[in-house]
C-alpha cells in the first residue's frame, strides 16, 4: 500500500459534501453545499477541486461549460487506507490494533465482531458515503 494523502481542511470539507451527496456535482453545486463562514471563493473550491483531481481522489467530466466531479473511493475507503497505514508505520500492529479497539463504543465493538464472524466474501454493508466505485485513494 502506498502514502495515503490526508485532506487539508478544504479538501476535506469538499470530500465530506461530495460523499454526502452520492452523486456527481458541479463545482458550483459543491461550492454552494459549503456552510463555512466565511465562506471560500468559488474560484478556490474549483481550485481544491481541480488538485483532488490531480491527488486521485475525484474524476472530472465535462458538462457543457462546467465539470461535474465524482469521488474515486467511497469514505470508508479512504478511511480504512488510512487504518492500514496506521497499522503498517506501526512497530507492534497488534498493539496498536488493540489500542484502536479499545477504544470503540459497545456498539461499535459488537459490529465489528460480527463483522470478524462473517464468512469471507459476505455482503458487505450497505454505503452511505457516497459513490460506490473503486479506485485509487493514494
Amino acid at each position: 500500500m502506498g502514502l495515503v494523502r490526508r485532506f487539508g481542511p478544504l479538501e476535506a470539507v469538499i470530500m465530506d459534501r461530495l460523499w454526502a451527496s452520492g452523486r456527481a456535482m458541479t463545482g458550483r453545486e459543491v461550492h454552494e453545499a459549503i456552510d463555512r463562514d466565511p465562506a471560500p471563493a468559488y474560484t478556490t473550491v474549483t481550485s481544491v477541486l481541480d488538485i483532488l483531481c490531480r491527488k486521485g481522489f475525484l474524476r472530472r467530466n465535462r458538462l457543457g461549460r462546467a465539470f461535474r466531479y465524482s469521488t474515486l473511493a467511497t469514505r470508508e475507503a479512504y478511511s480504512a487506507e488510512l487504518m492500514g497505514e496506521a497499522l503498517g508505520s506501526s512497530k507492534n500492529p497488534t498493539a496498536t490494533l488493540l489500542e484502536f479497539v479499545g477504544r470503540l463504543e459497545p456498539g461499535e465493538a459488537a459490529s465489528l465482531r460480527a463483522a470478524l464472524e462473517r464468512p469471507t466474501g459476505a455482503d458487505q454493508p450497505a454505503d452511505r458515503g457516497g459513490h460506490h466505485e473503486s479506485g485509487p485513494t493514494r
